[in-house]
């Protein structure tokens, strides 16, 4: 069946999902903007490099799914998607998103590892419904303030980045269970990093930490810290201290 049979079957049929990846897809059908009854549609493993604003006209979608692609930029219209609750933009070589995603207020989880990015729009802090933001294997030099105010947020990739500091608001994170912040440059955490009040999983590895705030021992949650890599001189004694801490070096 070829990609138009599919896209009228789906029409016909009502289809809620569909499935068009690793068709080697360059470009888009303009008969596949009239589903607008779709709530799923996977267009992973094809040759896209641009995504047409007609996109944004799939207003039912719930997840959409273009992972390895050569997407290179998104158009504006896609943030028009409001009822998307997963996004999913994995190995493409995207260098930035839309300031306008902002407006997709209900996502839950957003995906853009390894792609290019080189900075984040301050709107990333309006998506306030996200439980789960994965920025690993970026570019990024500096993650906005206004990520603190993602207060659903539990799981925070930021692994293998250029990132030589952390903004003071990540301590706000009230939610945040797993930070991951291995392969990047950083030599310090937030000063107040302990008042995370679910933090159990901070992964540190391959930076350029020297020693942990000793006040970090005061973070009742932490079950597991990993220092791999790092030019550890000395740890303080409160944390090696704490029995139900982990600490790997």
């Amino acid at each position: 069946m070829n990609l138009l049979e599919r896209i009228e079957q789906a029409r016909l049929n009502k289809d809620k999902r569909l499935d068009l990846s690793d068709m080697r897809l360059r470009a888009l059908p303009p008969q596949l903007f009239e589903l607008d009854h779709l709530e799923e549609l996977v267009l992973d493993e094809n040759l896209l490099v641009e995504l047409p604003d007609d996109i944004g006209r799939l207003a039912a979608l719930r997840s959409l799914s273009i992972g390895e692609n050569d997407l290179m930029v998104l158009p504006d219209a896609i943030c028009d998607l409001s009822n998307l609750e997963n996004f999913y933009l994995g190995y493409n070589s995207l260098t930035e998103i839309p300031e306008a995603i902002g407006k997709m207020k209900k996502l839950k989880k957003l995906n853009i590892a390894r792609n290019d990015l080189l900075e984040l729009p301050d709107s990333i802090g309006e998506l306030t419904e996200l439980t789960k933001l994965s920025l690993h294997d970026n570019l990024l030099t500096e993650i906005p303030d206004s990520i603190a105010n993602l207060s659903k947020l539990t799981k925070l990739y930021l692994d293998n980045n250029d990132l030589r500091a952390l903004p003071a608001s990540l301590a706000g994170m009230a939610s945040l269970e797993n930070l991951m912040l291995s392969g990047n440059h950083i030599a310090a955490l937030p000063a107040d990093i302990q008042k995370m009040p679910k933090l159990k999983e901070l992964v540190l590895d391959e930076n350029e930490f020297t020693t942990l705030p000793p006040a970090l021992v005061e973070c009742m949650t932490l079950q597991v810290v990993t220092l791999c890599g790092n030019p550890i001189i000395e740890l303080p004694n409160q944390l090696l201290e704490r029995k139900d801490l982990r600490i790997e070096t």
